[in-house]
């Protein structure tokens, strides 16, 4: 109990760090994610490439909805909920920092930079996705669901066997 407390806390602030810092300054979050967007808009035809001032507003978006969902998560409000919404959150983060398109030479800042980025995504994700299957010690919905089908067969054949003894004679 007093470790979730402190863990949920400590792991939400790189998700409302990160998400504040998106919504406040969205220019190097833009370049960062121009060349998986076009990468992706140039693997389809259905996909047409967003301007500078659409994918700003995206990464607005979703740094307000990460920031949100760190802070619920933090504050213990929906945890579950939140972790998973984080999780998912993060996925864009880490595809948009798998290394990128063939035939590109970055210099090794840049590779060094997106590899720590692609290792800090994955590894928040992890993070996110274990707090959110926490069940805080209690039963999960499948079990749950498991004891209310045995409890509805004990008192199906509980009543079954009543009715029987009632009709048959003694």
């Amino acid at each position: 109990m007093l470790l979730r407390r402190i863990a949920r806390p400590l792991m939400s602030t790189w998700f409302v760090s990160e998400g504040l810092d998106a919504v406040r300054s969205p220019a190097a979050h833009v370049a960062f994610m121009r060349p998986a967007v076009d990468g992706l808009v140039s693997r389809t035809d259905a996909l047409e490439r967003p301007t500078d001032a659409r994918l700003r507003i995206f990464v607005q978006a979703h740094g307000a909805a990460t920031a949100l969902a760190g802070l619920a998560l933090a504050f213990g409000k929906a945890p579950r909920t939140a972790a998973l919404l984080l999780a998912a959150l993060t996925l864009p983060l880490a595809a948009a920092s798998v290394p990128m398109v063939k035939g590109e030479k970055p210099s090794p800042e840049v590779r060094r930079e997106r590899r720590d980025r692609l290792v800090r995504s994955l590894a928040f994700t992890g993070a996110a996705l274990i707090a959110g299957v926490d069940l805080e010690g209690r039963p999960g919905a499948s079990w749950r669901l498991s004891k209310a089908r045995q409890l509805a067969s004990a008192r199906t054949s509980d009543a079954v066997h009543h009715a029987k003894a009632a009709v048959t004679p003694q």
